[in-house]
């Protein structure tokens, strides 16, 4: 059975050369194996490297996989103090391989698949890669939005009522059977939406390690990648949405730091991390943080639903591990339920 997110490269080679300055000579195109929402791909050319992220193929959720988006912001970050891929191409949906997607520049650097970075020999190291990443949140959330351009690229207010809902639908558009715990966190979190505070920020949506590129030889962020999930929202829920890898059991697909002593590798615990953002932001401390840890993973789980109903359905970036999210599902619910304590 031929691969549905193979790319035509005869049809790819002109359309490049045509729509990208400089662009010349393809030579291959390699998809990585990470990523289950937008396929992405390593483009080898004679004038260089270059990334190419897709819209998968097949019938897709509405509001879903727009990369279009992602080049707004990304495209709108650009000399800020929040590094970013340069932006070289977006296609329309009657592109050459049938599906809207874009090119942007290579980024040569590392990206840390394990949060506990068992490859970075020195704790010092450890630490001051999480100070980066820290340090890169908060800057993020100090952008002024209608600053650079995006101060229409979500509504404001109320934020987590409306991604509460959001989800909601998703997760039960792509429901394959029966989850007490995920019913009992939706109807936990429903009931304990705190106040709209009125504090809107762009948030990235999937704020996580594995999601930026550090320099090859220092504890600095190159690139911060996968912005497809970006909005105008609350800046809470990048913060706890990054702190449950601490939560998250280590011996598990989410590789998370649950299990761990942190301070015996030289990583923060999650109430260190989370003053240090804290300090950079002028925030005196954050109240109902079990709300947004809770509402971080009953979203994480919702994702994870629908990334396996595309495995099930055939259309999955990386079929064999877009089955594996069925298993994550009762993973992340089971987790929040015990948080909240089973109310």
């Amino acid at each position: 059975m031929s691969d549905p997110n193979a790319l035509d490269q005869a049809a790819l080679a002109p359309y490049l050369e045509a729509e990208i300055p400089g662009f010349s000579g393809l030579l291959s195109i390699e998809k990585f194996k990470s990523g289950q929402s937008n396929p992405t791909y390593l483009v080898t050319a004679k004038s260089g490297r270059y990334a190419l992220r897709a819209k998968p193929p097949g019938q897709l959720l509405k509001s879903a996989h727009q990369v279009d988006r992602e080049v707004r912001v990304m495209k709108a970050l650009a000399g800020t103090a929040v590094p970013v891929p340069a932006m070289l191409h977006l296609s329309g949906e009657d592109s050459p391989i049938g599906r809207m997607f874009y090119v942007m520049g290579y980024v040569e650097g590392r990206i840390f698949w394990d949060p506990a970075l068992p490859e970075i020999a020195s704790s010092a190291e450890r630490a001051a890669i999480y100070d980066a990443m820290n340090a890169t949140l908060a800057a993020l959330h100090d952008v002024d939005p209608a600053a650079v351009g995006l101060g229409d690229f979500g509504r404001p207010g109320s934020y987590f009522e409306r991604q509460l809902g959001r989800w909601t639908s998703q997760y039960r558009a792509t429901e394959t059977g029966a989850l007490p715990d995920m019913d009992l966190l939706i109807h936990w979190l429903e009931a304990h939406i705190p106040a709209d505070d009125g504090v809107v920020s762009l948030v990235h949506g999937d704020y996580r390690l594995d999601n930026m590129i550090f320099a090859p030889d220092r504890p600095q962020v190159l690139a911060v990648l996968d912005w497809e999930l970006s909005t105008l929202g609350h800046p809470y829920a990048d913060l706890a949405y990054q702190c449950m890898q601490w939560r998250l059991p280590h011996a598990s697909a989410f590789r998370g730091l649950g299990g761990l002593d942190r301070h015996a590798i030289g990583l923060p615990t999650e109430e260190e991390y989370v003053a240090a953002y804290c300090r950079r932001r002028g925030i005196d401390g954050i109240a109902d943080w079990t709300f947004f840890l809770a509402f971080s993973f009953f979203r994480l789980a919702a994702i994870c639903q629908g990334v396996y109903k595309r495995a099930l359905d055939g259309n999955a970036s990386n079929p064999e591990w877009g089955l594996r999210h069925g298993e994550l599902v009762p993973l992340l619910a089971g987790l929040a339920v015990e948080m909240i304590g089973g109310e």
